[in-house]
């Protein structure tokens, strides 16, 4: 499906593919002119009203971020040839088309890598700069840090904060994550600054719910609010923090049917180095950082610099991967909840005071131990037990971006060593 992305000003033309308003408001068809999609209208307005001051070609990257996030909600996964894998085509306007059109390839490569889709960018002039705001407001905070409302986003914070630093929260804010953001923000460091942003990416038909490019949209919110900061306009690099498990970042397919695009790989090593070399290529200064890349769930909770506040608040955060359809609760049985609860379980299993759908995974029905995740996650311990970790993990660790993959290896090994403790105590066969 072909896309053409731009602020509402811009000429579009009428034809077969989606013209999508970036900052602007969507509309139905109207008479000779096509149905248009939108983003990012709120987001700019929320950035504004802060008085932040961003470089231009973060505002680019926005635009980029926007543009791709609102293509992958917009085609339908099941109208695929093999019905995952889509052609997505994509004009977008920027400020500076030249130089995006010479990082074209090296961002379709990292989209594919995200969604294991087919992408191709073209970059056109006509992208949105706004006026620099009056009386502009440069944060003197010293990096930036995404705040999601999950656990290890929480952890990153408290650890940053406890070291002395002074992050700038920035969050993704959707429903049921907003309240816990907040919360956090306000307990955190006697107090983060917050930039909560939504991206609104709206289709003018049913969303496709996969969403995996989404990943890039955290990173542009991130991006831009760190070259909003004093520091950064007095020319130092910024700190960027993404904090996520080692294990989870990986995200290493269970078994030979599951894809790891079935998750999002927002710091997969792969995904961080190759968007690292593209914010280089920018000029853009920002040192894009996950702490905890060769660190469990586990690990993470029990080195948290501030116990007693990490056990006042852990409980209270996100994890799981079917929150909304559990009307906001954990399903206690998607890979996310199983990391979670192992992860609790190894650090201290009295805090974990979530409530879970499906508590009891050692129940041998449909619903507990025979359920998809459960039983490839007990497929995958005993497929390491019988014929070891190399052969179950394959070719997972081989993406020429990944880095040395000893310690991801050994890492990976600590990973399913949590979660096999969490099927042995909850009777998982």
């Amino acid at each position: 499906m072909k896309f053409v992305c731009a602020p509402e000003d811009f000429a579009f033309a009428e034809n077969d593919g989606l013209n999508v308003v970036l900052y602007g408001q969507g509309s139905p068809e109207l008479g000779k002119r096509s149905a248009r999609g939108s983003a990012g209208k709120a987001a700019m307005s929320q950035i504004l009203r802060a008085r932040l001051n961003a470089a231009p070609r973060a505002w680019d990257f926005l635009s980029i971020a926007l543009a791709v996030v609102t293509a992958d909600v917009s085609e339908w996964r099941s109208e695929s040839p093999d019905g995952w894998t889509r052609k997505l085509d994509l004009t977008i306007a920027v400020i500076d088309p030249e130089f995006w059109n010479t990082q074209a390839r090296d961002i379709e490569a990292a989209l594919q890598f995200l969604s294991t889709d087919r992408w191709r960018l073209r970059f056109v002039a006509g992208g949105l700069h706004p006026v620099p705001p009056r009386n502009p407001i440069y944060p003197l905070e010293d990096c930036v840090a995404l705040l999601s409302g999950g656990l290890d986003s929480l952890v990153g914070a408290i650890d940053l904060a406890a070291a002395g630093k002074k992050p700038f929260a920035v969050s993704n804010v959707v429903r049921g994550d907003g309240e816990n953001q907040t919360s956090f923000a306000e307990a955190i460091g006697g107090g983060l600054r917050h930039l909560p942003l939504n991206h609104n990416a709206k289709p003018p038909w049913r969303k496709e719910d996969s969403q995996r490019a989404r990943s890039l949209i955290f990173i542009a919110f991130g991006v831009l609010a760190a070259t909003t900061l004093r520091a950064y306009h007095d020319g130092a690099n910024v700190p960027f923090f993404v904090c996520e498990n080692g294990f989870i970042a990986i995200n290493p397919p269970l078994t030979g049917t599951r894809l790891g695009s079935l998750s999002t790989r927002t710091a997969h090593p792969e995904f961080l180095n190759r968007i690292r070399d593209i914010l280089s290529a920018a000029d853009l200064r920002i040192e894009l950082i996950n702490p905890y890349e060769h660190a469990t769930k586990g690990e993470m909770l029990a080195g948290c610099k501030d116990q007693s506040l990490l056990r006042s608040l852990a409980a209270q955060s996100v994890s799981c991967g079917r929150y909304r359809v559990f009307n906001y609760n954990h399903c206690g049985r998607c890979i996310p909840c199983q990391v979670r609860r192992a992860a609790f379980l190894a650090w201290n299993g009295s805090c974990d005071t979530t409530y879970y759908r499906y508590d009891t995974l050692g129940q041998r029905d449909s619903e507990h131990a025979h359920f998809d995740d459960v039983r490839s996650l007990a497929m995958a311990l005993r497929e390491v037990k019988t014929g070891g970790l190399n052969s179950w993990l394959g070719a997972a660790l081989s993406y020429p971006r990944m880095g040395d993959p000893v310690p991801i290896r050994d890492l990976v090994k600590r990973g399913l060593a949590e979660l096999g403790a969490l099927h042995d105590h909850l009777g998982v066969k």
